[in-house]
């Protein structure tokens, strides 16, 4: 009786240890340690099809995609090895045939059977390729949760909604279901820090990864995630220490490493980006993001011909589905960088129109501040102009961007354009008023048409003479005396001159006027007499 007791026990540990063994290199895949899943789920495969299909799961997630094929194949008929197989056929490209599969799939749920709803929808969820069809997915999650209210069915749920237009709140939805249940669930709360990222909103990006962390330590994606909503607030030293503190928990797998040098360079650390994108080549890695990131570190430190060479290689192996408005954008820097005007302003307007966001005002500012940046005012006011006809409602700064690009490009008469409707759309803004001014100035340079002066006067009315930029001040000032200088109106001159003098005391133009109102004072010498 006792060896009988001895035997059970050690059998049910035995069944504890491999169903802790499983859940573990679920958690594994979970967390994306898809090496580390693979290592865990190999052992027990032989006998267990779903660890099969989380080890095809890791090896198609590793890219190994034929090896995959062959894991899921070893259960044809198993509905989980099924639907990786679908997985498949959409990384082939086969998205007929994966749809063929993972509705098979979905078919073979009886009453309040669920997970073969969840094998199909996870296919689809998890898969990229065009022409994926995600609210299918969307309604299989959703009957499956008729039969159970699970938390891995509302995450998936919200991962789905996350690729549909305007799905964000509909996934958030999921992940706090998940998170008002159970707050230890680390995974939910990573997929919320990750929405609110994409969505911008750094500040509650870094208090759901805080949580995530919090859960559970052990989970690497916190702090990946971290590194890039630390970046994206502009806390750079942030970023830098969150992929430090990544590193160690992941697989340190070429993804990993590729991940690393991506919040190198973001946190603006390039040096050390484009040493360690160098090392990732030389190993022989040649995934296409790291040329990516290495060309645009390059870039950064200046490096023109190794960037351009490298964007090159960059452009000519990514997918172009898989190429972003800043890729575009990048490569259109990188060739004004190297003096290729012509074909940069080409691929800014590709970065506008590969530009997914319903408001496309930053992108048309970026590339305003790039031809800034590098003195082209005219392509820079052009831009500007862009983003204003297509934006009206957008921020005073950029009206003034506009009309001081115009000006510093010598086009006058399109400043003064900018400026005049600048003052009519926002009449609180003085700095319109002056810039009209000194475009005035800048036309009738010597002061004798006023083209300038009820542009500065009702500006000087306006500010008073404690303005606080003096040289803006003394500009105007400058002007209007030499105006009435001209004018031969002494009264107002004087006022100019000692307004100027009370700004500087040693002022070259109130001395060159005083100068001249003297030598115009003074008796004409009497011509000589003939002899």
């Amino acid at each position: 009786m006792k060896q009988g007791i001895v035997i059970m026990a050690a059998l049910a540990l035995s069944v504890s240890a491999k169903a802790q063994s499983f859940d573990d290199g679920v958690k594994m895949y979970n967390y994306e340690r898809y090496q580390s899943a693979e290592k865990i789920f190999t052992p027990l495969a032989a006998g267990n099809a779903k660890a099969n299909y989380y080890m095809g799961l890791s090896e198609l997630e590793r890219g190994d995609v034929n090896t995959a094929k062959q894991t899921f194949a070893k259960y044809p008929e198993d509905p989980a090895n099924m639907a990786g197989m679908a997985r498949v056929a959409f990384a082939q490209g086969n998205v007929t045939q994966g749809m063929q599969l993972a509705t098979a799939v979905a078919g073979k749920a009886r009453k309040k059977e669920w997970e073969p709803l969840k094998y199909a929808a996870d296919a689809i969820t998890y898969s990229d390729a065009d022409g994926l069809n995600y609210q299918q997915a969307i309604d299989w999650y959703k009957k499956a949760l008729e039969s159970t209210d699970n938390a891995d069915l509302h995450i998936s749920l919200g991962d789905a909604y996350q690729k549909t237009i305007g799905g964000g709140g509909e996934a958030m939805n999921n992940y706090e279901k998940v998170t008002s249940k159970d707050p230890k669930n680390s995974l939910a709360y990573t997929r919320a820090g990750y929405l609110w990222y994409a969505a911008k909103n750094y500040q509650l990006a870094l208090e759901s990864l805080d949580k995530a962390k919090a859960a559970d330590p052990n989970n690497p994606l916190p702090y990946r995630y971290l590194a890039y909503a630390y970046e994206g607030a502009g806390k750079y030293d942030l970023a830098y220490e969150n992929i430090q503190k990544y590193m160690p928990l992941s697989d340190n797998s070429v993804d990993d490493q590729i991940r690393y040098t991506e919040i190198l360079f973001l946190s603006k650390h390039y040096a050390e980006a484009v040493t360690k994108a160098n090392e990732l080549i030389s190993s022989g890695v040649h995934k296409p993001g790291i040329f990516g990131i290495l060309a645009f570190s390059q870039y950064e430190t200046k490096d023109s011909v190794n960037a351009l060479k490298n964007i090159r290689t960059y452009f000519a192996t990514q997918e172009p589905r898989k190429l972003l408005s800043k890729d575009y954008q990048y490569y259109a820097q990188i060739m004004m960088q190297n003096g290729m005007g012509d074909s940069a302003s080409y691929y800014f307007n590709k970065a506008v129109t590969s530009d997914s966001t319903q408001n496309k005002s930053d992108i048309y500012r970026d590339i305003a501040n790039n031809f800034k940046d590098t003195k082209n005012y005219a392509k820079s006011a052009e831009w500007y102009d862009k983003l204003i006809k297509a934006y009206p409602e957008t921020q005073p700064v950029d009206y003034f961007w506009r009309g001081a690009m115009y000006f510093y490009a010598k086009d006058y008469p399109n400043a003064a354009k900018a400026f005049e409707e600048m003052e009519t759309k926002f009449p609180n803004e003085q700095s319109a008023t002056y810039w009209r001014g000194r475009v005035g100035a800048a036309i009738d340079n010597e002061g004798k048409e006023g083209t300038a002066v009820p542009f500065f006067t009702k500006w000087l009315e306006k500010v008073g003479p404690n303005y606080e930029k003096k040289k803006d001040l003394q500009l105007a000032y400058d002007y209007l005396a030499l105006y009435y200088y001209n004018k031969d109106d002494k009264e107002n001159l004087k006022k100019y001159e000692d307004l100027i003098l009370a700004i500087d005391p040693a002022d070259d133009l109130v001395k060159q006027l005083k100068n001249a109102e003297k030598q115009a004072a003074a008796p004409k010498k009497p011509a000589p007499k003939k002899k």
